[in-house]
């Protein structure tokens, strides 16, 4: 795309660019707003259900966790998947565990393919659609079997 940095750029576009609002401050900002929020997380795990008082602007009943430490009611749970069956809401609390651990591997992988290859995982997978080229086949992962 023109004019859109790769996303293994991304940071470096950021830092040089001429913006309004330094990265520092983004930086600062994003702590800040991460700590408070992790710090009511930690407050409601020591005193259970002590944070969904209306602490945040006045906003009360969508705060309202339906059990310590995960937030509940309508801005968090639409779709009201933690209420009714506890068994099955358990099973959901797995499987977000479970997807965020694949989604960290999958992020691990397309770092190490862009050291391995120089390219992101789009150019990659049009690679591999077009000529077939794996890990095991493009020279650069496995040095040794390619002399």
């Amino acid at each position: 795309m023109a004019g859109v940095p790769q996303w293994y750029d991304a940071p470096k576009a950021i830092a040089v660019a001429d913006t309004a609002y330094p990265v520092a401050a983004n930086v600062f900002v994003t702590l800040l707003l991460a700590g408070w929020v992790e710090n009511k997380r930690w407050a409601d795990m020591e005193n259970p259900g002590s944070q969904g008082d209306g602490s945040f602007l006045g906003v009360t009943g969508p705060l309202k966790g339906v059990e310590p430490c995960y937030p509940g009611g309508a801005w968090f749970d639409p779709m009201g998947l933690s209420r009714g069956d506890k068994a099955k809401y358990e099973a959901y609390k797995v499987k977000e565990i479970k997807n965020g651990r694949l989604a960290m591997v999958a992020f691990a992988g397309f770092e190490a393919q862009h050291r391995a290859t120089g390219a992101g995982p789009i150019e990659n997978l049009v690679d591999h659609i077009k000529n077939g080229s794996t890990f095991a086949t493009n020279g650069v992962s496995l040095p040794l079997l390619h002399n």
